[in-house]
């Protein structure tokens, strides 16, 4: 009989955590979730409305072979060692097993582990806690919220205009988008013009007439300037100042994300999965080892046991001017703080140490990651700034120039932040530079920019909607669903993204809207503190949710087919397109009174000749739309 049992979410987790904890010790994996919410009851929601929102959980699909063996390895131990992943979903995650389990009190203790080394793990064992139920509360409201609100919404938004799904924060990420869109579009272009006076070594912009500021607005206006200017251009001001250039916080998961997808072009997705192989463990010749800490953290904090170390690392390896001091961060709302910021496990693992055990990928992240995390705690870079104003009949021009003296936390950060030197000559006040070589050029404004996917998880961040930690499938979603293209990189509606924000405003505006999706994280946030009972929060929502949704079903027009210009052989109405459940199909618009369906003449692809007889081997279709290769001769 093994005496500790011990469960975790992951199976590449529990060989590394097996490994550290020795003989007295069994560990397995639930690999990841093993229940969620039924998909019977009124709406399919798997929730007893009248029963203060009793939700009713049942083994995920092919999780009852994992219930089962989980069942037989806790029958055989004494104490059971929960240590899903250390967050609001891991918390729930140890609730449902211990549920799921039939687990006693007295015969449980809740994990964290926050890194995957050794002495991490051995001190996580050491000082067990219990699941907390006001966190579990927390996820279990927003799984309902989630589950009430995109079942309702999709089901609407399937039966009226043919798209395929809505959510609570997925549908404002979409606003989000399609809101852009109509700024880009409703744009108009204003005219500006620019001068400037070119010398060899620089060039000097005008931006005021004596004392104003002042702007071009067309080519009139800029000759005018143009006949003013003489050749001779006296400097007025000559402004050296030293500026300090501070490094950035450590990365939080948002922040992560945004860093990866901008400098190494990263989908958040996949930063998020690499990120978690990192946390999970590596192999390290004799040892797995996990390199960072976990990577679903919203607080900038570092860890004294990591501070100390990182700082005498610094002051060795590049001297006692580049250590510098552990930044603090503003508490903002919706920080939970639970975990420190994202980290490596040790300051001596440098990537270089790593990098025959990474792949490319790996490498590039765990880079991105150890070097931000050091550069945070090095000193300031220091910039020599040079602002020259020069004066010519009233109109000022101005240049500016620098030189870095002192490089800082750049000495480890410079291949992700550029710092090139600008170098002015040295002019004294009162001296004069000379020119004919000036340039005028005219300019139009230009419309807001498209969301990037960095850019939309840094306002979905801002605004305080969803967690860093979904913004990753949220933006599958968006992308799976063709409610958004790419384009060089940046989102852009379709007609169906679009159609179903405009649909949902009309019907939803006070609901799908950044400030009430900010309101519900809020309440979420003060039901995991215990400020608010859960049943209660989901009963004020629903009762205003609900009969908006039944007005919706009952006022929203339905859309008519697209027609196909053609007529139905049978009775001679319309053919129109429709959407099955295997996708779009040709009919006839006069269903069901007629049930005529065009079949469509498919390309046959050819494989090979029929090892069994003399016919051809061809691709062919599943019910379901997936490909498997069949004899042209079947059934014979």
């Amino acid at each position: 009989m093994a005496k500790n049992l011990v469960i975790v979410e992951s199976p590449s987790k529990s060989k590394t955590i097996e490994k550290y904890l020795g003989g007295d010790y069994k560990v397995v994996s639930s690999k990841g979730h093993i229940r969620d919410l039924a998909t019977s009851g009124q709406y399919g929601l798997g929730v007893d409305i009248e029963d203060g929102f009793k939700p009713n959980y049942v083994p995920i699909k092919g999780k009852s072979s994992v219930i089962k063996e989980l069942k037989k390895d806790v029958k055989d131990s004494e104490i059971v060692y929960l240590a899903s992943d250390p967050d609001r979903e891991g918390e729930a995650i140890a609730w449902h097993l211990k549920d799921a389990l039939g687990i006693k009190d007295k015969n449980y203790k809740r994990v964290l582990f926050n890194e995957i080394t050794h002495d991490k793990v051995i001190e996580a064992i050491e000082n067990p806690t219990v699941i907390d139920d006001n966190l579990v509360k927390s996820q279990e409201t927003r799984r309902i919220f989630d589950r009430i609100i995109g079942f309702r919404l999709s089901k609407l938004l399937q039966s009226k205009i043919g798209a395929k799904s809505a959510g609570r924060v997925q549908s404002v990420a979409l606003k989000l988008i399609v809101d852009r869109e109509r700024e880009i579009e409703a744009f108009v272009p204003e005219e500006y013009w620019t001068i400037t006076a070119i010398f060899p070594e620089y060039e000097a912009e005008l931006f005021k007439y004596k004392t104003e500021t002042i702007e071009l607005h067309n080519e009139e206006e800029a000759n005018k300037v143009l006949n003013e200017l003489g050749q001779d251009y006296t400097v007025e001001s000559v402004e050296k100042k030293e500026k300090s250039k501070k490094s950035k916080f450590p990365f939080i998961t948002s922040t992560l994300q945004q860093e990866a997808s901008t400098k190494l072009g990263f989908p958040a997705r996949k930063t998020m999965s690499i990120a978690q192989k990192l946390y999970e463990g590596i192999d390290l010749d004799s040892e797995t080892v996990g390199l960072i800490t976990y990577m679903r953290t919203d607080s900038v904090r570092l860890s004294d046991e990591f501070v100390k170390p990182a700082m005498k690392y610094i002051e060795k390896e590049f001297g006692k001017k580049y250590v510098g001091y552990v930044k603090k961060g503003k508490k903002k709302e919706n920080v939970q703080d639970a975990h420190e910021a994202i980290r490596p496990t040790s300051v001596l693992r440098s990537p270089l140490k790593v990098k025959e055990y990474l792949s490319s990928d790996e490498f590039k992240l765990y880079s991105l990651i150890y070097k931000r995390t050091l550069a945070s705690l090095m000193s300031d870079a220091s910039v020599n700034q040079t602002t020259i104003i020069f004066d010519n009949n009233d109109y000022k021009f101005k240049t500016t120039g620098s030189i870095l003296i002192f490089d800082g936390y750049l000495k480890i950060y410079k291949d992700y932040e550029s710092n090139e030197d600008k170098i002015l000559p040295e002019l004294g006040e009162k001296e004069v530079a000379s020119t004919t070589n000036v340039d005028c050029s005219q300019h139009f404004t230009n419309p807001p920019a498209r969301y990037t996917e960095a850019k939309l998880i840094k306002e979905m961040e801002e605004l305080g909607i969803g967690r860093p930690s979904t913004y990753a499938t949220i933006i599958d979603t968006i992308k799976s669903r063709d409610y958004v293209t790419l384009e060089e990189k940046k989102f852009k509606p379709t007609e169906m993204g679009i159609e179903t924000t405009d649909k949902l405003q009309e019907f939803f505006s006070d609901l799908i809207n950044t400030d009430y999706t900010r309101d519900m994280e809020d309440d979420l946030d003060r039901i995991a503190e215990g400020g608010l009972v859960w049943n209660e929060v989901l009963k004020k929502f629903y009762d205003l949710f609900e009969p908006r949704v039944k007005n919706a079903f009952s006022d929203m027009e339905k859309k008519a087919p697209e027609e196909t210009g053609e007529d139905c052989p049978e009775c001679g109405s319309p053919l129109v397109i429709r959407k099955g459940k295997y996708g779009a199909f040709t009919a006839c618009s006069n269903y069901p009174e007629c049930k005529y369906i065009k079949k469509e003449e498919k390309e046959v692809i050819e494989i090979m000749d029929c090892p069994l007889c003399d016919g051809k081997i061809v691709e062919k279709p599943t019910r379901r739309g997936k490909v498997f290769y069949g004899c042209t001769h079947y059934p014979k």
